[in-house]
């Protein structure tokens, strides 16, 4: 009877999702009631436009009218992939004075770290880290006077602002007094051009207009990169100008770029102060295009109805196809909650971690650690797009790896090993930023051959194992090297690393979990390029993967590392990322790994663990453990654990905490996570394996892929 009454139970929600005709998803409908709205001035509640190489936050009156207000928020950035500054290298700094060698396999193996003792080590640190840095191109906003002096956030009232995600503008709605002011912001698919429409009373009463502020950067680790207080540290001028149009030339010490502004209809332009410049109309109604050029302008700026027309079909488009989950069948209440998050997540991701470079953790908004990108991050904001069907998406950034290639296989070279060692810390050059952490760290190493592989996927042909096979090759070479032979126990270690648990050291780490688990994997997957190739598998790889120790465990608990014998009494090994759950959930089984054992580690973790230390990815990292070890109540749960790391803003961020308000790995990892629990994995046979089978989360997709 017990049987019975389980199938009983699953049969809906197989019908749902894996019927010969399941219902099929409203995805207007679906995406609209999800579209976020703002009532308030809130430095949190600012809203975000853009293409993937360009993005431009707007505060509550549709523009970016009060940066300052924001600045400790969300704040209002205009960024895009070509703009990057450094300042000046006065005193000739150069990568090598931040090398220091480390003794981890009996030989020297310099890497390139941060320096402690004062003196010109220290100093060149400094710069290589801060330089180059993302540049905040500028501020749009509105001019808006009462009495002759612009007024402050706290004179407006009656904010009804919505991101309209279907069509991709956001429509604002306020009041100065008893006078209306209604904007609308879009930003184009394939320009880096934002287009606003104004209508008011205020125009025609001469008070209402736009305005362009520039700033300096101010190279710091984070923040909006706005130095206003040094204007005579760089230059804005007027490279034309006509009655509908300016063009305005930037300069910050080598660095130039180009703001190209024409808008309808009459009106006349006015320098406030220096970099400040205020566009004020003459008739009722008014419309304006803001570009944001690398280069002199070599074609003419598109109308601002053409940009809404070609961002609305844009996003109706990116909607239409791809993936889609619809929570609206579900009776649990978190279902609601959970399918904003998931909703918010891809409109973000499209906008800021699908460029031309892997993405910063903050994306377009704001500057963090520098305004450089982590590589260990690049499988969280962009593995869930080939697993939405959303390949494109993904496939923008492949190229920095091969333009890069050159200097990761220096790095490997440097420190004695084959292939290419990836980078933790870079920016376009592909340049290694110096870190007492990010430069021992190696689990970022086997990301690009996973990212090729869910591409390959989805589209196995010839061409593309052949295009990326020399990617595929060297990163797996570099970690059939890396692997240390132990003699005495006859197997290969890990050693010489920070795993991506980064409270433990890598002068005494051996075999974190995570990392033994990935390797095994990027080993196996190499090996199938290979094949695929009509190349003989490599015998050192397999040697290698078959002689992998297996992760360390004490009293059927897997250890945060070989050597971490107090992993469940010491705080240390319980706090930041509980990594060990990595080795299966993003990965697959292994024969490194036993079932139980991994269980029995997730039930501790789940009880145990310092959940108040843990970041935005950690929380869909445990969701995809506990989906293949069959706990999908635990998988559900950790997706909606009430913790500050798991938080979701009004407009759909992830925040960790004052210093990060933007943190989109843990966007990228929640569509990762919600993916797999739909579509499942290679082998499963189950329908929504990561969903509860009570009745109440009756969960339908489209357009899904599996994982590996």
């Amino acid at each position: 009877m017990k049987i019975s009454y389980s199938l009983a139970l699953l049969a809906p929600v197989l019908l749902y999702a894996c019927g010969s005709n399941p219902p099929k998803i409203n995805r207007q409908a679906l995406v609209e009631r999800n579209s976020p709205e703002v009532t308030a001035f809130d430095r949190l509640s600012s809203l975000s436009l853009g293409n993937g190489n360009f993005a431009f936050t707007v505060d509550a009156t549709g523009l970016q009218t009060f940066p300052e207000y924001y600045s400790t928020g969300v704040p209002l950035g205009t960024q895009s992939q070509w703009g990057w500054h450094s300042f000046p290298n006065v005193n000739g700094y150069e990568p090598h004075e931040a090398l220091r060698d480390y003794d981890f396999r009996g030989r020297k193996e310099p890497y390139s770290v941060q320096l402690r003792e004062a003196g010109r080590g220290r100093d060149a640190v400094s710069y290589l880290r801060a330089n180059p840095h993302r540049l905040h191109l500028g501020n749009v906003g509105l001019e808006v006077t009462q009495e002759g002096k612009r007024i402050a956030a706290e004179d407006i009232d009656s904010v009804r602002q919505r991101l309209d995600l279907w069509n991709g503008y956001v429509s604002s709605l306020f009041y100065v007094g008893n006078d209306s002011v209604a904007v609308n912001t879009t930003v184009h698919p394939h320009r880096d051009a934002v287009a606003a429409r104004l209508s008011s009373p205020l125009i025609a009463k001469g008070r209402l207009g736009v305005n362009l502020r520039f700033a300096y950067p101010t190279g710091a680790h984070t923040d909006d990169g706005c130095d206003r207080a040094v204007p005579q540290k760089h230059k804005t001028e007027v490279a034309t100008k006509s009655d509908t149009s300016l063009l305005l030339k930037r300069t910050l010490d080598s660095a130039t770029y180009y703001v190209s502004l024409a808008w309808s209809g009459r009106a006349q332009v006015e320098l406030r102060e220096p970099h400040y410049y205020v566009i004020t109309p003459e008739d009722s109604d008014f419309s304006f295009v803001c570009e944001f050029l690398a280069e002199p302008p070599a074609q003419p700026i598109v109308a601002a109805t053409t940009a809404f027309e070609a961002a609305s079909l844009q996003w109706q488009s990116f909607w239409s196809n791809g993936g889609a989950v619809d929570f609206s069948r579900c009776t649990d209440p978190r279902a609601q909650e959970l399918e904003r998050r998931v909703v918010l997540s891809q409109y973000l991701l499209a906008i800021q971690s699908a460029g031309m470079y892997p993405p910063q953790e903050t994306g377009l908004t704001y500057n963090s650690w520098f305004g450089k990108f982590h590589l260990e991050m690049h499988w969280w904001h962009a593995a869930h797009f080939p697993l939405w069907k959303r390949d494109s998406l993904l496939a923008r950034s492949l190229g920095w790896y091969e333009k890069a290639f050159p200097v990761a296989k220096s790095i490997a070279e440097r420190q004695g090993f084959e292939g290419v060692r990836w980078m933790k810390m870079t920016d376009p050059s592909g340049a290694e930023a110096p870190s007492s952490v990010g430069s021992f760290l190696i689990w970022q190493q086997p990301h690009i051959i996973y990212l090729l592989e869910l591409l390959y996927r989805n589209n196995p042909s010839p061409e593309f194992i052949e295009k990326y096979a020399f990617l595929v090759e060297q990163t797996a070479a570099f970690i059939a090297s890396f692997a240390t032979y132990d003699e005495a126990g006859k197997r290969y270690l890990l050693k010489g690393t920070i795993p991506a648990q980064e409270t433990l050291r890598a002068s005494e780490t051996i075999n974190p979990p995570l990392e033994l688990s990935y390797w095994h994997y990027a080993l196996q997957v190499a090996q199938q390029w290979r094949e695929r190739a009509g190349l003989p598998r490599n015998p050192r790889w397999d040697e290698v993967a078959d002689n992998l120790s297996p992760l360390a465990a004490k009293d059927g608990l897997y250890l945060a590392a070989e050597d971490a014998v107090n992993t469940y009494t010491d705080i240390r090994f319980t706090s930041d990322h509980p990594a060990a759950l990595g080795a299966v959930g993003m990965l697959p089984m292994n024969r490194l790994i036993r079932k139980d054992y991994m269980e029995n580690t997730l039930n501790w973790i789940w009880d145990g663990w310092n959940w108040d230390k843990t970041w935005g990815w950690d929380f869909p990292m445990v969701a995809m453990n506990a989906a293949r070890m069959g706990n999908p109540e635990k998988a559900v749960g950790s997706l909606l654990m009430d913790k500050r790391t798991n938080t979701y803003l009004v407009g759909g961020n992830n925040y960790q905490d004052d210093r990060l308000r933007v943190y989109l790995p843990g966007n990228g990892g929640l569509l990762t996570a919600v993916a797999m629990m739909c579509a499942g994995w290679d082998g499963n046979t189950l329908a929504n394996p990561g969903f509860p089978k009570d009745g109440k989360w009756n969960v339908v997709w489209e357009n899904l892929a599996a994982m590996p």
